[in-house]
């Protein structure tokens, strides 16, 4: 499928703002199984420094200054991008052999999944997470049948609610209440694997629109969980789907904190509201490009 992909942020100011420095990453990524042909980012007021780099990660980014006054900041991330049908990794390691062999950190691409083990700033391990996911994960089970059946579990137990927490909200109390939206949940599954030692990193994105999906207004999260000599497997626990062509990926990292769509600082500003609106839509003729 190829898409065009178009997101807009506004920030309403209570009071006039007289500079903000801003980090998007809005920019899709290329991998096997999705590439970008044109991206564009557009900002109202126009900014007088733009600057782009990759993060250590790989995620494309992109910092802008606005050093005039204004009490309204408009973002309009405008992409093509194509995603083909790209199957699972197939394996029958179990959950236990993967732990024991990331471990040992026995070739380059172990190493760098061995990284999405530990706890980050957004995601704890340990404790009520290690408890929740050895329901899925019995002794001897299949990796990827374990992480189906943990995606499935919360798609099951937690009620998908808007509004109902921040990202400040600790996942913790998302945990004991069972409600969030697609960050906890992704958060979640995230804590009970690595809660066993087995690499589980956050992927942002954006969900084809006027699908059956929870979520398709705004931004997406999802997980994906490493299979050795095999790659990354992806979860929707959201939508109790795996990933395919109706997913577009914008970045990944170890939690919500590494991905941020837009994050910075302001001078001014008292209070501030967001807008936020996704379409994604599919395009039928790649000429139909934004310039």
């Amino acid at each position: 499928m190829l898409y065009q992909a178009t997101h807009v942020t506004r920030y309403l100011y209570e009071q006039p703002v007289s500079q903000c420095l801003t980090e998007s990453r809005l920019t899709p990524r290329s991998f096997d199984g999705q590439r970008l042909h044109t991206s564009r980012i557009r900002v109202q007021p126009e900014p007088v420094v733009s600057e782009e780099r990759t993060d250590y990660f790989g995620n494309h980014v992109t910092m802008f200054a606005v050093l005039r006054s204004h009490d309204k900041l408009t973002t309009t991330a405008s992409s093509i991008v194509e995603v083909t049908p790209h199957p699972q990794p197939e394996s029958d390691i179990t959950w236990e052999e993967t732990r024991d062999l990331l471990a040992q950190q026995p070739d380059t691409e172990a190493l760098k999944a061995f990284e999405f083990v530990f706890s980050s700033p957004l995601i704890p391990v340990g404790g009520e997470f290690l408890k929740y996911a050895q329901a899925a994960f019995q002794p001897g089970r299949g990796l990827l049948e374990g992480a189906w059946e943990l995606s499935h579990k919360i798609h099951q137990e937690f009620k998908y609610q808007p509004k109902s927490t921040s990202i400040d909200t600790p996942l913790t109390d998302i945990i004991r209440n069972r409600k969030g939206v697609c960050q906890d949940f992704a958060h979640v599954m995230i804590a009970a694997m690595r809660s066993l030692r087995l690499p589980a990193r956050y992927v942002s994105g954006y969900l084809r629109s006027n699908a059956n999906f929870q979520g398709a207004a705004a931004s997406h999260a999802w997980v994906s969980v490493y299979v050795p000599d095999q790659g990354w497997a992806s979860f929707d626990p959201t939508n109790d789907v795996v990933p395919s062509e109706g997913h577009v990926t914008l970045a990944w990292g170890r939690d919500y904190s590494d991905v941020t769509p837009l994050k910075g600082i302001t001078l001014g500003g008292g209070g501030q509201s967001v807008e936020v609106e996704v379409h994604v839509v599919p395009v039928e003729d790649s000429e139909e490009q934004p310039q």
